[in-house]
This record gives structure tokens, sequence and C-alpha cells, in this order.
């Protein structure tokens, strides 16, 4: 059964907020009926967020402390395990709204049962994916917590409709609340990249191009030269870009920045919803399709065609985990340690080329566990393999070949 405003005057409620609106609004709409709410923040490395510590006098006026967590270490942790297990989702982008609720979440949980909260309440609306996420990794993470949830209580959509009385309703406090015009858009963003939704998006004759760039530039708008990139990995995880050791966290900044001014990682998507709906979204996450793809060219060579069909299935598997909310489920668990596997023989240097939102391969060095041998796929006479000696396997292949024409399987 959901909680409602009224099942919450004997609970401690830990509001996940961002500092916007709604994180206002809900935060004050529970101290005017009494509850005791503390707010609690996560610092994801969010591109759009000028200084994280604003969010404190944005939610002060609503009668709340807020404890800003830093979860930056973790996020780039996180897109790491993403990058290793190629995990995209619907068209083919980097789920960066997703992994970033396991992260927010996890850490968020903890330092609310340090200070004794016993509800957790977030800001997601009914129709989406992100309820999901909150709620089941509150669930799986801190079994005995109690879930709120605003924007499926009645007497909360009744009162808040929109974003205007939402406004009006603050107002009423001495709250400042700006609607300013109508919105384009409305954006997530985290270290791994940002999320556009709603809106004008939510007409699929509005081309994505509305979006207006947080992280870099469209390709059109990118410079008219390439730029090489070098990324070292070693067993899947970036450990130098441009001869340069990084961090997770280094490694990730600097590839969005690298990767933002070329114009990559910009993505469209009318994804499939957890909740059976379909959504639009436009994305963009150039650190993490620099890495990503540098990493996929590297896999190419260390991978065989079976460990390549296994790894493809475990890689969407991992994928789908996310966008569910399901990230430390056994079997999430499970795939992924099967990807590290793979990633075991994935060490190497990966050369790329970016072009105006194209990331091009130049060259690949230092990678012990390639399979790849020129001699052996050379057209050229060479010390490969021998071509005479393909006739018995071509003629083993024959036999199936023509027993099953001979049987009146083929139909053309």
């Amino acid at each position: 059964m959901s909680l409602t405003l009224a099942d919450l005057k004997t609970e401690k409620v830990g509001a996940c907020v961002s500092g916007g609106l709604d994180s206002r609004t809900i935060s004050k709409r529970m101290i005017e009926e009494g509850v005791t709410v503390l707010a609690f923040a996560a610092d994801l490395g969010q591109p759009d967020e000028k200084d994280i510590n604003d969010i404190h006098a944005r939610m002060a006026p609503c009668g709340v402390d807020t404890v800003i967590v830093d979860l930056k270490e973790a996020m780039a942790q996180a897109c790491f395990e993403v990058l290793e297990a190629q995990a995209m989702y619907d068209g083919g982008y980097w789920n960066s709204t997703g992994i970033a609720r396991a992260v927010t979440v996890r850490g968020l949980l903890a330092e609310m049962q340090k200070r004794g909260c016993t509800v957790l309440s977030h800001g997601a609306t009914g129709r989406g994916n992100d309820q999901m996420r909150f709620e089941r990794y509150t669930n799986v993470l801190a079994p005995k917590m109690r879930v709120y949830a605003p924007w499926r209580d009645p007497e909360l959509l009744r009162q808040f409709p929109g974003r205007t009385q939402m406004a009006e309703y603050l107002v009423r406090f001495g709250i400042p609340a700006p609607v300013g015009g109508k919105k384009k858009y409305s954006t997530d963003a985290n270290l791994a990249g940002l999320s556009h939704e709603a809106e004008d998006l939510e007409s699929i004759e509005t081309p994505m191009t509305i979006v207006q760039p947080t992280m870099g530039v469209w390709p059109m708008q990118a410079p008219d030269r390439v730029e090489e990139v070098t990324v070292r990995f070693v067993h899947g995880r970036v450990v130098q870009i441009n001869g340069r050791e990084v961090t997770p966290i280094e490694a990730m900044v600097l590839a969005n920045q690298i990767g933002g001014r070329n114009g990559i990682g910009m993505k469209h998507a009318l994804e499939n919803r957890v909740v059976g709906t379909k959504s639009r979204g436009v994305y963009e996450a150039p650190g993490m399709e620099l890495l990503g793809t540098a990493l996929r060219f590297l896999y190419q060579a260390v991978l065989d065609r079976r460990a390549t069909l296994l790894f493809q299935q475990l890689s969407k598997l991992v994928a789908d985990q996310i966008y569910d909310g399901r990230y430390f489920d056994p079997v999430t668990q499970a795939a992924r340690a099967a990807i590290g596997v793979f990633a075991q023989h994935a060490s190497g240097v990966v050369s790329v080329g970016l072009y105006k939102g194209n990331v091009w391969f130049h060259a690949l060095r230092e990678c012990p566990a390639s399979l790849y041998n020129e001699a052996d796929s050379s057209m050229e006479a060479s010390a490969g393999l021998n071509p005479v000696s393909s006739q018995g396997f071509v003629e083993i292949q024959s036999v199936e070949a023509r027993a099953m024409a001979q049987a009146g399987q083929i139909r053309v």
C-alpha cells in the first residue's frame, strides 16, 4: 500500500532532492503537514550544476537542512563498469540516468540510515522509470525502509497539477519560485552524461537538435579537423589518456571534454520504458562514447566468434538490468563476473580519430592477447593459413548443404 502524507507524521523522512521546483514543493508540503524531513542530495559530478552546494541555499527557505553526499568517485567507478560491459540501451545510448540511480540510492540510503530516517521520499513521476528504480533499490538495499512517492499521492496530484501551482504555493511562503517561460525539455545530469526529455521533446515531430548540448557541441559545430586520442586500457579499464595517467574521475572528466568539443555521443531514442510505454529521449555522453568505442575496438581484437556472441548477450542483459533498476541483482552480478573474464584480456593502446561526431579507428598497439594475425588474413602470399588446406573444410560444409537441398528444406 502506497504511503500518503497523512502516513508520514510519525516517520522521519529522508527526501532525495535536487533543489528544483519539485524538490522544494514536496519538502515544504511535508513540513507544512508536520512531518520531520531531512533533505539529501547526491554529488554525481553534474556538469549542469555550477556549485553543488547551492542546493543548500535553495532548500533552506523550505525549512529543511540538506546533506550533500559526495558520490563522484562511486559514479566514476560505475561508469567504468558500464564501459567494461558495453551496456547500452534502446537506440544504442549509454544509460547514464539508469546507472546513476543505483549509485544515488546506495549512497544516500547509507547517510539516511545514519541519521535515523525511516522513509525515503523521491520526486519521480508516476509514469516513468525512476519511480521503479528508486523504490527497487531501496527495497533490496534497505528492506525495512519505507518509500514515499509524492507524485503518486492523490492529494498532491490534486493540489499540484502543474509547475504553475507549485510556484504559486511556494510564493505564499515567501519562497522564490520563478517559473519562467515554457521549458523546451527537462534534463537529468551526472558524470556519465545527460538525458533530455519531456515538454517539446514529447512530440516526435520535434527535431532532436532543439537540445542545447551541455557537455559539448553538435557535430556541425565541431572543429573542421581530426583530433587524435590515444587510450591505454588494462583489463578493460582506462589507465591513460594521451599518455597521461588518469583515475576513473579524471578519465571521465577529460574524455567528456575531448569528446564534447568534437560533438561525440549525441543520441536519440524512442525507448521502451519499464512501465510498458515508450518515451522519447535525447542523450549526450561524449566521454562514455569516446572511451566505450575505443574499448570496443580492443574487444574486437581479443574475443573469438563465440566469445563475441556471449559477450553481446551478457552486455544486453546488463544494459536491461541497469535500465530496470536491477543492478545489484544476482543475475546482473553474475553477468558482470562473466564479462570480467573477457575483460582480463582487454589490455592495449587504442588510437582513434574524432571528427564531427565520429570516432574512427586509427591503430591498436601493445595488445598481447590479440587474436589477429596479419599473415593469416592476408589476401597476398604469406606464411599464414595455407589456402589449400581450406579445401577439406569446404568439402565438409558441402555435405550438409547438399543434404538440405536434396531433402527439400531450402526455399528461395
